[in-house]
């Protein structure tokens, strides 16, 4: 016998993007299995967001002020990221409408700078 065994593909890492907030699919979760709270920071020339984890010590340290850090609520099979003020200046840079919809983007984990970043040119998911 020539059996084959079945190996399901890697899921793809995928964030979605809402008036109110951001949203990471499981496998985008992952990274942040072990945030306390987050940054959040957009290149207004490329177009492009990151999301940094931060773990409690770094979270608790006076190294970065408190109104550059954000929760992160962490499920089973998603994390969320609530910032509604956030959301809006992505919108105004972008040119998106998240108000009526929401939508979703493929995402790359940086290694080097431990921060995934999402490509608003780099095309949505339908």
């Amino acid at each position: 016998m020539n059996f084959q065994w079945f190996h399901e593909k890697p899921k793809e890492v995928i964030v979605t993007l809402a008036s109110g907030n951001i949203t990471l699919n499981k496998q985008a979760s992952t990274y942040f299995e072990h945030a306390y709270n987050v940054m959040l920071g957009v290149d207004d020339k490329t177009h492009k967001i990151a999301i940094k984890p931060l773990t409690k010590a770094e979270a608790m340290s006076q190294a970065i002020p408190d109104n550059k850090k954000y929760k992160i609520t962490i499920r089973s099979s998603y994390a969320r990221i609530t910032n509604k003020a956030f959301m809006e200046e992505i919108m105004a840079l972008s040119g998106l409408n998240l108000l009526d919809e929401s939508i979703k983007y493929p995402a790359t984990w940086d290694n080097k700078e431990q921060i995934l970043i999402v490509d608003l040119k780099g095309g949505q998911i339908k």
